[in-house]
C-alpha cells in the first residue's frame, strides 16, 4: 500500500501542481463569497466547469510536451508578433496584479494567525520561497509545490468539521441554479474566472516542455516543434491534468460548502475582508475550522506567488530567446530568475503603493476577462496543428468542449459589460468583498 502511494505521490506533477494554483487567495475568497451571499446555490459550478478546465488544461500540457516549448514559444513561432504582444503584455500585468491581489489574501491571513507581524512574516516567507526557487533544480522544487497543494486539504477538513447538511450540498451541486439578479451573475462571472485563469495554461504548458527536456538529457529535443512521444507519457499527462483539475475544484466545492453551512446558515452574507471570513467562522464552526481556513489561505499564497511570476519568467524566456528553466542554475538563467524575483516584489509592493485590493484585484480579473478568450483559440488551434502536437491533434470531444470553453468565457464578458450595472460598479460589489 504504501508503495502504490509513494508511486501515486511521484507520477503526479505538472497537471496537480496547476491546478492546486488554482486555488490562490483571491480565488477562495470568490468561493468563500459565494458560499456566504447565496449558500449552496453555486455548487454546481464546480462540477459542470470542471470538464472545460481540463480540455483546456490537457491541451496545453499536450502542447508543452509535444513541442518542447511553451505557449509564448509557439505563439512566437506560428503567429503573427501583434498576437504574441498582445496577449504577453496581458498575462503579464494581470500576473503581477494578481501577485500583488493574492499578498492582500496571505497578508491577512498571517495577521489572524500572528497579529502585528504581517509585513514582515509575509517578506520572510516569500523571500524564503523565492531563495528556494532560485537554488534548487527543478525536481526539488516540484516537491515543495507539491507538498504546499497538500495543504490545501486544510479546507476539507474544516468541511469535514462543520458541514451537516448532505442531503442538500449534494442535491445543489448535481442541479443548476439561476438567481436573475446582477450580484449573483456577478459571482457566476468571477467563479468562472477564477477557474479558468489564463496563467494555468501558461504554466502547464511550460513545465511539461521542462518535463521532456529532463526526460531526454542526452537527445536533442526540438524547441517548439513536433517531438515524437511515448503513448505512455500523455497517459500520464491525462490523468495527471484530471487529477489536478479534479482537486482545484474539489477544494472550491469544500470552501463554497463551508461557508454555505457556517455563514449563510447563519445569516451571515457580507463578508468584506479575510479577517470577516475566518473570523465569523470561529463562533460558529469553531477554532479549528478558523485555524485550518487562514492556513489555507497563507500556504495557498506561498504556492501561487511564484507560480504567477514563474509563467510571466517562461513567457518573457520563449519571446527572447533567453535559457529559461527553473533546471538551471541562477547563473546560467539570470534573467528568467531575474524575472521571476523582480515580478514578486512588484507584486509585493503592490500593497504600499495605494493600490487597494479592489483596484488590484478588479484588473486582474478584467484582463484575464480579456486574454482568456484570445488564448483559448489560440490554445485550440495549437492542439490541431500537426507542426505542433504531430498526430495528436485534438480528438472531436476536446475540440468541442474547447469551443463550449470559449463561447462560455466571450458570454462571461457580454454579462459583464452589457447588463444593466457597469462594470465597475459590478466588480466593486464582489472586490470590496474579497478583502
Amino acid at each position: 500500500m504504501v508503495n502504490k502511494l509513494k508511486k501515486i505521490w511521484k507520477s503526479l506533477g505538472p497537471g496537480f501542481v496547476t491546478g492546486a494554483s488554482d486555488d490562490d487567495p483571491s480565488g477562495v475568497m470568490t468561493y468563500a463569497i459565494a458560499g456566504a451571499r447565496f449558500g449552496n446555490l453555486t455548487l454546481w459550478t464546480m462540477l459542470y466547469i470542471l470538464p472545460l478546465m481540463i480540455a483546456v488544461q490537457e491541451m496545453s500540457a499536450r502542447i508543452g510536451i509535444s513541442s518542447g516549448c511553451g505557449l509564448a514559444g509557439n505563439i512566437k513561432k506560428y503567429y503573427s508578433k501583434s498576437v504574441l504582444f498582445f496577449i504577453a503584455t496581458l498575462i503579464i500585468v494581470s500576473n503581477t496584479f494578481n501577485i500583488g491581489a493574492d499578498v492582500f489574501g496571505m497578508a491577512s491571513a498571517i495577521e489572524l494567525l500572528t497579529p502585528g507581524s504581517t509585513k514582515l512574516l509575509s517578506w520572510v516567507m516569500m523571500l524564503i520561497i523565492l531563495f528556494l526557487v532560485v537554488i534548487l533544480p527543478y525536481r526539488k522544487i516540484v516537491v515543495i509545490f507539491k507538498i504546499l497543494a497538500l495543504s490545501l486539504f486544510a479546507y476539507m477538513l474544516a468541511g469535514f468539521l462543520v458541514i451537516d447538511n448532505w442531503q442538500d450540498i449534494l442535491k445543489k451541486m448535481f442541479l443548476p441554479h439561476f438567481t436573475f439578479n446582477k450580484d449573483f451573475f456577478v459571482i457566476l462571472v468571477a467563479i468562472i474566472g477564477t477557474t479558468i485563469s489564463p496563467y494555468l495554461a501558461f504554466w502547464q504548458a511550460s513545465e511539461e516542455a521542462e518535463e521532456r527536456k529532463l526526460e531526454l538529457p542526452r537527445k536533442k529535443v526540438l524547441i517548439c516543434k513536433y517531438n515524437k512521444i511515448d503513448p505512455r507519457e500523455l497517459n500520464r499527462i491525462k490523468w495527471d491534468t484530471r487529477i489536478g483539475m479534479f482537486f482545484s475544484n474539489l477544494i472550491g466545492f469544500f470552501i463554497i460548502a463551508l461557508m454555505g453551512t457556517a455563514l449563510f446558515g447563519a445569516g451571515i452574507n457580507d463578508i468584506a475582508t479575510v479577517r470577516d471570513a475566518a473570523e465569523a467562522l470561529k463562533p460558529l464552526a469553531g477554532e479549528y475550522a478558523y485555524i485550518l481556513f487562514s492556513i489555507g489561505i497563507i500556504s495557498a499564497g506561498l504556492l501561487t506567488i511564484p507560480i504567477l511570476a514563474g509563467s510571466s519568467a517562461y513567457v518573457l524566456a520563449e519571446i527572447f530567446n533567453w535559457k529559461g528553466s527553473l533546471n538551471e542554475p541562477f547563473s546560467k538563467a539570470k534573467e528568467f530568475y531575474g524575472v521571476i524575483i523582480f515580478s514578486t516584489i512588484i507584486g509585493m509592493v503592490i500593497p504600499y503603493t495605494g493600490i487597494s485590493a479592489v483596484q488590484a484585484l478588479f484588473w486582474t480579473a478584467l484582463i484575464h476577462g480579456i486574454v482568456a478568450p484570445f488564448l483559448i483559440a489560440l490554445v485550440i488551434h495549437m492542439a490541431n496543428n500537426k507542426s505542433i502536437v504531430g498526430q495528436h491533434v485534438n480528438k472531436k470531444s476536446a475540440n468541442i468542449w474547447g469551443a463550449l470553453t470559449l463561447i462560455i468565457l466571450l458570454a462571461s464578458l457580454v454579462v459583464i459589460f452589457t447588463t444593466e450595472f457597469p462594470v465597475h460598479k459590478g466588480a466593486a460589489f464582489l472586490l470590496q468583498a474579497l478583502f
